[in-house]
């Protein structure tokens, strides 16, 4: 039997957020999503894999919008239901959106991206090497003062089947829409809590890269 093989990491040097790329409006409104387009549930299920080479072309509009959406967008009005599930619909989890022309929380209910920071902090998403090119770095926050009515002892759990959720229901789309993606746990909580300007009640606790696969073969994983 032999000992289980676990990751080791050198401490990586702290990085700064890169000058902002292009204009960072207060609000990007984006475009509703189009419920008929992507591959089958089933062919999206045989295509998933992580990527880690990325082409730097950005998303298009409605691509953005679409991902945000499927990641955790109203999909029930009349309710707010969401497009993830949360336990009690706390909906504990933010999705911050890191783009080149700044740092955006993606409020579902009116499917636009709000403006945190105008700063290019997608290198601060993580340690490896492409999460500074990639077009997008999503990152999953645990608003920890929505689970105060939440057991202490189910929050970390619950938070984290939350995030899970939402990065797989990304990780979905992408692979319906032909993009690459990775999930990252690796992230400096202290630096990537003050990129995205962040209060003490919340925690970042996983990143997602996202964009076009690179013009070389990707590295797939399970």
């Amino acid at each position: 039997m032999t000992d289980k093989q676990l990751l080791t990491y050198e401490p990586a040097p702290g990085h700064a957020p890169a000058r902002v790329r292009g204009e960072a409006p207060a609000f990007i409104e984006l475009p509703k999503p189009d419920m008929s387009s992507g591959a089958p549930l089933m062919k999206a299920l045989a295509l998933r894999a992580s990527a880690r080479e990325f082409s730097d072309a950005p998303l298009t509009p409605a691509a953005l919008g679409a991902l945000l959406w499927a990641a955790d967008g109203i999909n029930r009005p009349r309710t707010g239901g969401r497009t993830a599930p949360s336990a009690h619909a706390f909906n504990e989890i933010d999705v911050y959106a890191v783009l080149p022309n700044g740092v955006y929380r993606y409020d579902a209910p009116t499917h636009r991206l709000v403006l945190k920071r105008a700063s290019d902090a997608r290198n601060l998403t993580g340690y490896q090497d492409f999460v500074g090119d990639a077009p997008l770095d999503l990152v999953y926050v645990v608003n920890m003062s929505r689970l105060l009515e939440m057991p202490a002892q189910q929050r970390d759990i619950f938070s984290a089947v939350a995030a899970g959720a939402r990065a797989q229901n990304v990780a979905l789309f992408c692979a319906s829409e032909g993009l690459g993606c990775v999930v990252r746990g690796w992230i400096n909580h202290r630096s990537l809590s003050d990129a995205l300007k962040l209060n003490e009640d919340e925690l970042p606790i996983l990143a997602q890269t996202v964009g076009a696969v690179g013009t070389t073969l990707s590295s797939l994983a399970d």
